[in-house]
């Protein structure tokens, strides 16, 4: 049987100031309907280049220099790369036989139109339908997805969706016109696990009623075991492995797959054993001022609530009240690292930020120790609210949003100290050691962020946050935006700073194999409330709660031996009246932690609170 996209020797060159740049030299693979092919490799491998290529929706800078892409239509082979790219061919061919699923739904869908516009105008555009029946097949292309509410979500702007249900969006305008192949770029990476998994078992169920082909671009091993039937390894533009899913996986024969194996956090690593990352990055950490961790805890937060009133849809309507986080309490002790974990809107952030006096919470207390004792930072003015500033720092979970795009690495990295009144030559020295210290050339601090590449503008913003020589960082998601291989550098060098400073972190995160490696201690969170706390090896070889077993149940494996479970991962996981006895919460209904273990707490309902009393 012919594949339904064959490409041949396929090469593609970027036009720079210095000549022509190759980013694809060669490539050759397949595509079979009804069957996933996995595209893996790290970022700068060529992974989106192809399927820009394929969709013939390339850069202005960059060219197809060479081969074939041939796509199977009617009985004939189209080529793609001899097609014009605005022609109405290949215009045609876009949306009705090949389709696409991009990283980021947020960007990728127009703030300004409603979903039901945005997915209904591929309808109107290629088949002529009416306002009418495009809103129709709109609304059941959403409810084939899964939403909730289909006809409401026609009226629903991106904004108003979650992380999850705008990807969802993403894929029924893909499949509204039911292309024959659907390319998936990076589909779940700013996702929680548990909706990853829902989106997963979504493409594997639409795939199997459709007989679409998948091209899935992806750098997580554990997706390529569970969903793909096929597997292509790029590196540098170059294929270097190609084979059946189970072949490739179990039995890797190019070093650079192996080396990307070695990378990814596991839940079987041993006590002490490090991540492999494929390039080792040295950081040179100088010898400077280390923080003597307190003898109890640096961070501890008291009974802390924060609701947010939101807009009502209608004048009429009353605005609607979310706690967002209810009667929260955790404790940090010095030089540990607190690991702080659920689905998305779980109040993670919002928690997260009132540690850092973003924002004020409405009742409890936040209290850190800088060095004199706990004090509530809520009551904190003056020059000890500015000394605090310095002493608790965040990296973001974007770096490159968080980096100011018009001021240089030193800029960047001598504002803190030039606030907080460092004098000018201990600033530039000072930056010089940051850069060492994340493993970059303090040569580059002349240079700008879109310079740099992913993981190294994480390491600025790591830099950055060490620039006031902090006792506490805040990392927020601090790898959830990089590939395996960069992920593995920067939580070594996270661990290397934690020893050599003596800091103590504060991580959250939704990748729970990133908790088990960076974590001493985990507090589990649902619905703004903490459902279960414990040390990290009694937490991953004991969970108690049912919501952090179905966390732990979503997460996808590397190894073929531990397949998820699609049909166990729903969204009645973290829906408190439908947990089990003794856990069930009522509506409103707080409950309350109970102690099964030393150190080991869960939330129980009011039912079993009284059988204990």
């Amino acid at each position: 049987m012919s594949p339904l996209l064959s490409i041949r020797d396929l090469s593609v060159a970027f036009r720079t100031d210095a000549g022509r740049f190759e980013v694809l030299h060669g490539l050759s693979l397949d595509v079979a309907s009804g069957r996933t092919l996995a595209l893996v490799g790290e970022s700068g491998s060529g992974k989106s280049v192809t399927a820009q290529a394929i969709l013939r929706i390339l850069p202005r800078a960059a060219m197809i220099t060479g081969g074939r892409i041939l796509l199977a239509d009617g009985g004939q082979q189209i080529d793609i790369a001899a097609l014009p790219a605005d022609g109405a061919v290949m215009s045609a061919l876009r949306g009705q036989r090949l389709a696409m699923i991009f990283q980021e739904p947020m960007t990728s869908l127009s703030p300004l139109h409603t979903i039901g516009d945005q997915i209904g105008e591929a309808l109107r555009i290629h088949t002529g339908a009416s306002r009418r029946d495009a809103d129709a097949q709109t609304q059941e292309a959403l409810a084939r997805v899964g939403f909730p509410d289909p006809a409401r979500a026609l009226s629903t702007y991106p904004f108003e969706l979650s992380g999850g249900l705008r990807q969802r969006a993403m894929i029924a305008m893909a499949l509204i016109l039911r292309p024959a192949l659907l390319i998936a770029d990076e589909p779940t990476t700013a996702l929680d696990v548990t909706t990853q998994a829902q989106i997963l078992a979504l493409l594997r169920r639409l795939q199997d009623e459709t007989g679409m082909a998948i091209l899935l671009i992806t750098h997580d091993l554990g997706i390529v075991a569970n969903i793909a039937h096929d597997v292509a390894v790029l590196y540098r533009g170059r294929l270097v492995e190609a084979g059946p899913r189970d072949v490739v996986l179990r039995r890797p024969g190019h070093p650079y797959l192996r080396a990307l194996m070695r990378a990814v956090p596991r839940f079987d690593m041993a006590p002490g054993e490090r991540l492999m990352p494929i390039r080792a990055a040295q950081a040179d950490i100088p010898p400077m001022a280390r923080h003597e961790a307190p003898a109890g805890d640096i961070l501890r937060v008291e009974g802390v609530s924060r609701s947010f009133t939101l807009r009502a849809g209608r004048l009429w309507a009353k605005p609607r009240i979310v706690r967002a986080v209810s009667d929260v309490s955790l404790r940090l002790a010095g030089g540990r690292t607190l690991g702080l974990v659920g689905e998305s809107g779980s109040g993670k952030t919002t928690l997260s930020k009132m540690v850092m006096r973003a924002l004020a919470p409405d009742s409890g207390r936040v209290l850190f120790d800088s060095g004199a004792g706990l004090a509530d930072v809520r009551d904190l003015q003056g020059p000890a609210l500015f000394d605090f500033r310095g002493l608790v720092q965040l990296v973001f979970q974007d770096p490159y949003a968080s980096l100011d795009p018009r001021m240089s690495v030193r800029q960047i990295l001598c504002e803190p100290m030039e606030i907080h009144g460092v004098e000018p030559r201990a600033r530039t020295e000072r930056a010089r050691d940051l850069m060492a210290m994340v493993g970059l050339d303090p040569a580059a601090l002349a240079r700008y962020p879109h310079a740099f590449s992913g993981g190294q503008r994480q390491r600025i913003c790591i830099a950055r946050a060490l620039a006031l020589n902090p006792r506490l960082l805040v990392l927020d998601e601090p790898v959830s935006a990089l590939d395996v291989s960069v992920q593995a550098q920067i939580l070594n060098l996270l661990k290397d700073l934690q020893e050599a400073l003596g800091l103590s972190y504060l991580i959250v995160s939704h990748n729970l194999a990133v908790i088990d490696y960076m974590a001493d201690d985990i507090s589990v969170m649902c619905r703004g409330r903490i459902v279960e706390e414990a040390p990290r090896a009694v937490l991953f070889r004991n969970p108690a709660h049912p919501y952090t077993r179905a966390l732990l149940a979503a997460v996808p494996h590397p190894s073929l031996d531990h397949p998820l479970d699609f049909a166990a991962v729903t969204g009645e996981a973290s829906d408190p009246g439908r947990w089990p006895e003794p856990h069930c919460l009522a509506p409103d209904e707080a409950g309350a932690m109970r102690e099964i273990e030393p150190g080991h707490r869960v939330r129980v309902g009011a039912a079993r609170t009284r059988e204990a009393a």
